[in-house]
């Protein structure tokens, strides 16, 4: 597969994006990279490393979108960004999926008025996987609309259902509803009605959720408003990284803590790697005509090349024509 790469987006583009890029061509044969950016630039970027030159090409972008910038306004008048670049390769078929760690409202934005949405689609939703504690979990939608209505809601549940068979590999995944109560009179008119609609459905739907309960792992797909969503996710991130900060301060207080700080490092490892957003790399745009993965701002090179893993994935397991099918059968049953 061929893999459109926005190499001046986030953090720490262009260096991570290269060196994520590169890990990514010596664990996957299947994969050919196409990066956008300054030309000069990316050529010095990889002429670091050693890789296979034959499976990379570089599309000069003289143009970069910033997270400050309005994001349909900066796509429109920077027509020679990375970010659009990138995004015109999936609209024309050169390309099977674009990444991005840039501007989230840009790349979204981009996704929709360039690439398009699948028929029938109300709102595409941002799909991050999260690690739980009995296993990953997906949160749909994780902010791309914080203003939703009972049916976009039900869509969220059936592309969420989907994703997670397919790439987590787990068939008939459940789906909750986060509310501020798990009984079904609980919340506002949004999540009342929707309540009714993925009740009706074929989905698996085990009921509401509770933000408290959400990271036990129970659930494999959760399903809210983007306002909501979002919310979720940086309190998730938040306290993730609080509570292992909290543990290194204590660990190393004293020597006595420290010396015990040794024999339970293990075990703080593992913790760590459990919840590390890093392992998957990015969340999809699901409800677009194509494999759109927004990679974490801040991804470092391991971040990056799990976001290529994830989109290849995607890809091998033709998750974006299981959507369309889900999609469709799920119309049919509502007419």
């Amino acid at each position: 597969m061929r893999i459109a790469i926005d190499g001046m987006g986030g953090d720490n583009a262009p260096s991570a994006i290269v060196e994520g890029c590169v890990m990514a061509l010596k664990e996957f044969n299947d994969v050919e990279i196409v990066i956008t950016g300054p030309e000069d630039l990316l050529t010095s970027e990889f002429s670091k490393y050693d890789y296979d030159k034959s499976r990379v090409a570089i599309l000069n972008a003289t143009e970069v979108i910033s997270t400050n910038e309005h994001p349909v306004m900066a796509l429109r008048k920077k027509k020679d960004s990375s970010l659009n670049k990138a995004l015109k390769l999936v609209k024309d078929k050169e390309c099977d999926a674009v990444i991005s760690s840039g501007s989230t409202g840009a790349f979204l934005a981009g996704c929709t008025l360039v690439i398009g949405r699948i028929k029938g689609i109300e709102r595409p939703a941002l799909s991050p996987i999260m690690p739980g504690m009995k296993g990953p979990f997906v949160v749909v939608d994780a902010g791309a609309n914080v203003d939703c209505k009972p049916q976009y809601l039900k869509q969220f549940a059936i592309m969420g259902k989907v994703y997670y068979e397919n790439v987590i590999n787990v068939p008939n995944p459940t789906v909750a509803l986060v509310n501020i109560g798990a009984e079904e009179e609980k919340g506002n008119e949004l999540t009342k009605e929707t309540y009714k609609l993925l009740k009706n459905s074929n989905l698996n739907f085990v009921g509401n959720i509770e933000p408290r309960d959400i990271t036990d792992g129970n659930v494999n797909v959760v399903v809210c408003d983007g306002f909501v969503g979002n919310t979720v996710l940086k309190m998730y991130e938040g306290v993730a990284s609080n509570l292992l900060g909290t543990i290194k301060t204590a660990l190393l207080s004293s020597l006595v803590t420290k010396i015990g700080a040794l024999f339970i490092m293990p075990v703080i490892k593992t913790l760590k790697n459990k919840f590390d957003y890093k392992e998957y790399g990015g969340a999809p745009f699901l409800g677009v005509d194509g494999i759109c993965i927004k990679a974490h701002g801040s991804s470092d090179a391991r971040a990056f090349k799990n976001a290529i893993k994830q989109s290849r994935i995607f890809y091998l397991n033709d998750t974006l024509s299981k959507l369309k099918i889900e999609l469709e059968n799920n119309t049919d049953d509502e007419k």
